[in-house]
């Protein structure tokens, strides 16, 4: 029998009832989502049950290389981090722009770091093979971008509001529209995963991703707010977003630190 939106709804209320008992009783702030987390069935299935492979960089310091991704050799160019410009034609949908900066614990800005984004299409789809949304493509938006972060840390993408879209777990699942972001450290081992949403979103109460963040003010962290003086006139609505790598004020990331 299919799971329903009011199955996942009685499995999250119990799971944040569990956590509010478990700070009731002097546990700690759970800044992370918990890797078994019931509502969001896929992260049961896929979360890694085995200890890590070793690689042994004493023999050679690039064998990590091998097993890493690649983004391809080109540079960045001033475009990287245009959605709406890396095509022929405009592509559909409100612009707009997000912007923010990259922090550590301590507040300070980390220079000079690789921000990597990745969105569905205003419809709410992704121009990737296994998208199984039926949803139009866009053939002028792509959905990717990236940037390095300046001296004070700021990062900044022009790009399309990204739609809602169906993702199958259960009858009637809708994700919220989001922006996936990654930050690379030195090396493509030191990468971090994270996604942004948008304020006043609908289809938060009903989302078991952003509901596994079940701790309110680390759920807050990963949305953005509307910036009025980051709007573009006459061409772009603008969101703030800041990142935190670590400390009690991180922003959450995928499969924890």
């Amino acid at each position: 029998m299919a799971l329903t939106q009011h199955d996942i709804d009685a499995e999250t209320a119990a799971a944040h009832a569990a956590y509010e008992k478990r700070l009731a009783d002097g546990g700690p702030v759970e800044h992370q989502p918990r890797r078994d987390y019931a509502p969001y069935r896929s992260s049961v299935l896929r979360h890694p049950k085995q200890p890590p492979v070793t690689i042994d960089v004493s023999k050679d310091p690039e064998l990590v290389e091998l097993a890493s991704p690649a983004f391809g050799e080109r540079d960045i160019t001033e475009l990287d981090n245009d959605l709406t410009k890396q095509h022929v034609g405009e592509p559909i949908g409100e612009r707009i722009t997000v912007a923010g900066r990259l922090l550590d614990r301590a507040g300070r800005p980390i220079r000079g770091q690789l921000i990597e984004v990745w969105q569905a299409n205003s419809a709410g789809r992704y121009a990737h093979q296994r998208e199984q949304h039926d949803a139009p493509l866009d053939p002028n938006f792509t959905g990717v971008g990236r940037t390095l972060t300046d001296d004070q840390g700021n990062y900044r993408f022009t790009t399309i509001q990204p739609g809602p879209y169906p993702w199958g777990q259960h009858t009637n699942a809708w994700r919220p529209a989001h922006i996936h972001f990654s930050m690379f450290g030195s090396a493509f081992t030191q990468r971090l995963v994270t996604q942004m949403y948008f304020p006043s979103d609908p289809l938060f109460p009903y989302d078991p991703i952003i509901q596994s963040v079940t701790d309110d003010a680390a759920r807050q962290r990963l949305i953005a707010t509307y910036d009025h003086d980051q709007s573009v006139p006459e061409f772009s609505m603008g969101y703030q977003w800041d990142i935190v790598l670590d400390g009690p004020n991180a922003t959450w990331i995928e499969e924890g630190r």
